[in-house]
């Protein structure tokens, strides 16, 4: 990896570019002393005194004692990955309250557009979060094209929301696939009813107790997430009619 590459990523790891400099001497030069370092560096010799200090509060440097002189020593770079993890667990503590701040937007009503298959896995990850337990995760969908965005990620999530202790109601529309699934459904405590085989779908609809989401499967892949409780409470009432209408069908082979 060239030097400026290796500069930049310090620099994606919290260094800014003074210190990044630095640090990369350093490991050059091992044990040295300021003037070196300002000349490998083409930095002036004050601020080479200030990056220093600056990188011994971060645990990235040490004083090293020769003698009578002074030598300013990098410190192992698995210490850049302590750093990180600090700050990991500094923001997890603190995401409560940011979270908090991020919830007082204006209004109740929410509209957000996501687009991409890594966006999209992004919701999804959201919900294993967001939905608890007792809580309605409902779902209309056609499987066979869901499957198709990407098959084994989709597959380990029915795992992890069957850990998560999430319980949800799938309507699906009639293929080979919503077949097999409705058969493995109660393994992972899912309830999954079939629609009528007339039935087409280019979208997979999700509704939870505070959103309804709208995720397109076909290309462009994109998704809308609504945070409206009206538009909620609408959603969740026609997924319950559909519900009954179905009445437990089923289409098993």
């Amino acid at each position: 990896m060239a030097k400026k590459e290796l500069e930049n990523l310090l620099i994606e790891m919290g260094l800014d570019d003074a210190e990044a400099k630095i640090y990369l001497a350093g490991l050059s030069l091992g044990p040295t002393t300021v003037l070196k370092l300002a000349n490998f560096t083409e930095l002036k010799r004050t601020t080479v005194y200030s990056v220093i200090e600056s990188m011994k509060k971060k645990g990235l440097m040490r004083v090293e004692l020769k003698g009578f002189k002074k030598l300013f020593a990098i410190e192992s770079p698995e210490k850049i990955e302590n750093m990180l993890e600090y700050r990991r667990v500094a923001l997890k503590e603190q995401l409560p309250k940011l979270q908090a701040l991020y919830n007082l937007k204006g209004g109740e009503s929410t509209i957000k557009w996501y687009e991409g298959l890594q966006a999209i896995k992004s919701i999804y990850e959201d919900l294993l979060v967001e939905v608890g337990p007792q809580e309605d995760y409902l779902v209309i969908s056609d499987i066979h094209e869901w499957w198709k965005l990407d098959k084994e990620y989709f597959e380990k999530f029915w795992e992890r929301r069957y850990k998560a202790r999430i319980k949800p109601r799938i309507l699906i529309t009639d293929s080979e696939d919503a077949r097999k699934q409705q058969k493995t459904a109660p393994v992972f405590e899912a309830e999954v009813r079939i629609l009528p085989q007339q039935t087409q779908l280019e979208t997979n609809l999700i509704i939870t107790g505070r959103k309804v989401i709208i995720i397109q499967m076909n290309d462009p892949l994109s998704a809308i997430v609504i945070e409206t409780p009206s538009v909620t409470k609408m959603h969740k009432e026609m997924f319950e009619i559909i519900w009954r209408t179905q009445g437990g069908k089923s289409y098993n082979t």
